[in-house]
This record gives C-alpha cells, sequence and structure tokens, in this order.
C-alpha cells in the first residue's frame, strides 16, 4: 500500500473519531449543564416553601398568642345562646353573628370581607344590623392590631426560637424530598454581616463553593440590619449530577479505547512499511553484495578451462588465491546474516573466556592498518588502560572492533585522508572504555537515534557506493549487551564519529 494511500486513510478515520468524540462531549455537557438545571431549580423551589413555612409559622405564633384575647374581646360582645363564628386562621375560631373571613399574612390586611348586607325588615333588625357593623370594625381594627403586632415584635426575638434548627432541618429534608432531590445536605443561619448563628454538625466552609450553595433570605420583613439568611450546600452535588449520566461513560471509554488501538494501529503499519522498505533495501544490498564475489568465481572457474591458464603455475596460484579470498568473502557475508538471526532468536552461545583487550585490539589495528594506508591514512592506537582484562568471547570481541574500523573506512570523507584511533582507559576500577574514533562524514542527528536498527543504514547519496547489509551496527550493539556492557555514540556531520564501549572488568 503506497503512503499517501495509508496517510489519506489515517486522516479520515482521524477526523471521524474526532468529530464522534466532539459529539459525546458535547452531549455529555449538556447533559450534565440541564441536570445541574433542574437541580438549582429544584433546590431553589425548596428553599423558598421552608422559608414561607417558617414565615407561616411565625404568624401561627403570634395568632396562638393572641387568640385568648380574641376570644374574650368576642364572647363579651356576643350573647352566649347565639352561635356565630369568625375564622381567623384555619383551625383557630371565634363567635361573632355568621361572619366569616380568612387572615394568612400581612398581605391580607385590606382584603377583609366587605360587611353582609342585611335586609332591613324592622327596626330591631335594624338595630342588629347596626351592632354586627360596629362589632365588625371593631374585630377589624383588633386584627390589624395583630398583623401590626407581627410586623413590630416578630424581628425582635431570637432567630433560634423563630427558625431552630431541627425544623429547618425537617422542612428542607421534606421539601427536598417533594421535588425528588435525595441527597445529603448542610446549612447554616447567618446573619447580614456573615456571623454565623448556628450551623449543621457536618457544614464545613472550606467545601463551600459558588457552584452547589444556595442562599435564601428569612423573614424578608424584617429591618434590613436584622436580616438572616439561611445557607444550604450539598458536599455530594457533583457526584449526584454525574451519577445520572453515567450510563454515558461506558460509551465514551470505549471511543477512546477504540481510538487508542487506531492510533497504535497505525504506528504498526508504519512500521512495518518502514520495515518492509528496509528489508527490499537489505535484500537489493544483499544481492550486490553476493553478486561480485560469485562473478569473481565464476569467472576464475573459467579462467581454469583456459589451458594456457593450466600450464602456468603462477596463473594457476593466482586464480587459487583470488577463487580462496572471494569465497571468503562470501562465506563471511552469509554467516553475518545468520549471526544476526540466531541472535535474534536467543540461539547463540557465547565461548567466553579471560583476554587481555590491549593485546586482541592491538592485533586487530595491526591488521587492519593496511587497509587504511590503502586509502592513504593512518590508523593510531592508544592502549593506556592499566586494568584491560574483560570476560568476552574472542571471536565475537574480535568483530566488533573491525565492524567498527571497518565503518569509519566505508563512511570517509572523500577528498581527506582518513584518520582513524582506537584507545583503551579505565574510567574507574571495575570497568574497561574502548573508544573507536574518526574523522569522516559524521551522522545526523536525526539518524543517531537509528543507527543500531536492523537493516537500516545513512544514505550517502548513492545506494551501492557504500556496501553492506545495515547488520554491522546491530550486531556489534548485540554483542556488547550481551557482555554487560553498554555502547554509545557522538557525532557531527561532516565532523567525525566516537563510539564508546564500556564493558566489566574480570
Amino acid at each position: 500500500m503506497r503512503k499517501s494511500t495509508i496517510w489519506i486513510l489515517t486522516l479520515v478515520m482521524a477526523l471521524s473519531f474526532i468529530s464522534l468524540l466532539f459529539v459525546q462531549v458535547s452531549y455529555l455537557t449538556n447533559m450534565i449543564q440541564m441536570r445541574n438545571d433542574q437541580f438549582e431549580e429544584g433546590v431553589k423551589r425548596s428553599i423558598y416553601s421552608v422559608a414561607t413555612k417558617l414565615e407561616q409559622d411565625e404568624t401561627r405564633y403570634f395568632l396562638e398568642e393572641d387568640i385568648s384575647t380574641f376570644e374574650s374581646s368576642l364572647s363579651s360582645s356576643y350573647p352566649t345562646s347565639s352561635t356565630h363564628t369568625i375564622s381567623i386562621m384555619p383551625g383557630y375560631t371565634t363567635t361573632p353573628d355568621s361572619l366569616e373571613f380568612n387572615v394568612t399574612s400581612a398581605k391580607d390586611v385590606n382584603i377583609l370581607p366587605e360587611m353582609p348586607k342585611i335586609e332591613i325588615l324592622d327596626p330591631q333588625h335594624k338595630s342588629m344590623q347596626e351592632t354586627l357593623k360596629s362589632q365588625y370594625l371593631y374585630q377589624k381594627n383588633l386584627l390589624n392590631e395583630v398583623i401590626l403586632n407581627i410586623l413590630n415584635e416578630s424581628s425582635d426575638r431570637p432567630i433560634e426560637e423563630r427558625a431552630d434548627s431541627t425544623t429547618i432541618r425537617s422542612y428542607l429534608h421534606d421539601e427536598l424530598e417533594n421535588n425528588g432531590l435525595s441527597l445529603p445536605f448542610e446549612f447554616a443561619v447567618v446573619t447580614h454581616s456573615g456571623s454565623t448563628v448556628y450551623r449543621s454538625e457536618k457544614y464545613n466552609p472550606d467545601e463551600v463553593s459558588r457552584s452547589n450553595l444556595f442562599i435564601k433570605t428569612l423573614f424578608p420583613t424584617d429591618h434590613a440590619n436584622k436580616r438572616h439568611f439561611l445557607k444550604v450546600y450539598f458536599p455530594t452535588k457533583s457526584s449526584y449530577i454525574f451519577s445520572s449520566i453515567k450510563f454515558m461513560l461506558p460509551s465514551f471509554v470505549f471511543t477512546i479505547i477504540l481510538l487508542i488501538i487506531f492510533v497504535y494501529t497505525i504506528i504498526i503499519v508504519f512500521r512495518q512499511k518502514k520495515l518492509t522498505e528496509m528489508k527490499t533495501d537489505f535484500i537489493n544490498n544483499m544481492t550486490h553484495e553476493l553478486k561480485t564475489p560469485i562473478s569473481t568465481i565464476s569467472l576464475a572457474g573459467q579462467m581454469l578451462n583456459d589451458d594456457s591458464v593450466r600450464k602456468s603455475p603462477a596463473m594457476m596460484q593466482h586464480i587459487s588465491k583470488v577463487i580462496n579470498e572471494e569465497t571468503k568473502r562470501l562465506r563471511f557475508q552469509v554467516e553475518k546474516v545468520l549471526q544476526i538471526s540466531m541472535f535474534e532468536h536467543n540461539k547463540v552461545q557465547l565461548k567466553l573466556t579471560d583476554v587481555d583487550a590491549n593485546k586482541v585490539i592491538e592485533n586487530v589495528a595491526h591488521t587492519y592498518k593496511l587497509k587504511v594506508e590503502k586509502y592513504g591514512g593512518s590508523l593510531d592506537t592508544d592502549l593506556n588502560a592499566d586494568n584491560a582484562m574483560i570476560t568476552v568471547d574472542e571471536m565475537h570481541f574480535t568483530n566488533i572492533i573491525f565492524n567498527l574500523l571497518d565503518n569509519a573506512i566505508k563512511y570517509r570523507k572523500e577528498d581527506v585522508e582518513p584518520r582513524l584511533s582506537v584507545s583503551t582507559a579505565n574510567p574507574d576500577d571495575g570497568h574497561l572504555r574502548i573508544v573507536v574514533a574518526d574523522n569522516g562524514i559524521g551522522i545526523k542527528k536525526e539518524n543517531l537515534k537509528r543507527i543500531f536498527e536492523k537493516f537500516y543504514r545513512v544514505s550517502t547519496g548513492n545506494r551501492h557506493d557504500v556496501k553492506g547489509f545495515g547488520l554491522g551496527l546491530p550486531y556489534v550493539q548485540t554483542i556488547v549487551t550481551k557482555l554487560g556492557g553498554t555502547i554509545s555514540v557522538e557525532s557531527e556531520f561532516g565532523e567525525g564519529t566516537k563510539f564508546i564501549i564500556i564493558l566489566p572488568l574480570i
């Protein structure tokens, strides 16, 4: 699949997931806002009802206080044989002549019923009418006095008597239940200056916020300096709001999981595509690497068919040497591929022995110096480690140094004589540090983190100007790691490269 097709599919899927998440988040946000509005409306209705009930209790208190005065006053004005009633409050009655009216609050003081019309039949009835009229006006004045008394004297009563905590808790519980709000609440009564008169046991001002606090004025007819306020807050409001939309959370979670899986799948697809490209490059490079020795061996075999060549011992020796060298080269390339495969499946057992790293490195450098001098360069050794005894597989350790030196030659600058160096030192009492440095083309920063990836090769412009399979450095890292060491690289593009190996001493 082409990379552009993958990117288009990725973009379409990403936009689809983002749109789906946006719709879900918008729906959740709207649901939360709606539930929050419903909650606030229910609470406001509840505390309004509580304040109204407290006002009714206040009115009832004063009416009960004055009821005996009304009864005695009314009974002295009417014969005891008459049966007349005045209903001042529901449940509280007295006895004027067939007069019935209700008083519920100070608002109703001017809405008293009109004097009933009585048809005048004779002087006796006329006299009775006058008596009733005067009694009616008298009772009206008494009721006005009661209401004025409530207005003037109620605010002087202690708030603890007018609205005790038990009554408020009971009213709040009932009203909240009636509005479908069954959740814990805490409350306090405060003065107009903000000082607390009393509060519920678990009322904690530190938990109060603007979102979960509701305030209602108690007895609004009181003077401004004497007013009190009821504060109610709900510690579990957030849990209550979210509990009503928790049915949406699984779909939201599943969408997030699908998004994560989608992102992971896209990453895997790109990695696989990159790996496929690297393997394709590996096959191309391997074909090129194997083709050269095979062609050379084939040419040497054809030369052996020539009678004149067979008659020349020197030519036979030269051809034999060429075939032998190219066979070794071919075997080395195949062996390198097989080694990486075996290391990847942990099928290789290292033959560990104690060796002097200085001597091994010196032998490798002596052998490799001829190849460096072929390009007009030099190879310097600075083996200053006082203790260089390490436990390694000597063959693989030799290959490590050889691979690093070989890379230095492969990635040399064309117009500059190669300068290679190998040094050893003891950074501490327990480790050996080996540094292989060169003055080659260097490695760009974006490539540094990938040079130990299998099949990865830093491009030099021409695909085949630098031979190899991209297996050298992965092989080096694998061996160093198996020996209990570490390898790192320092490089500046155009300035050269330095590989640093740290191995434990015996």
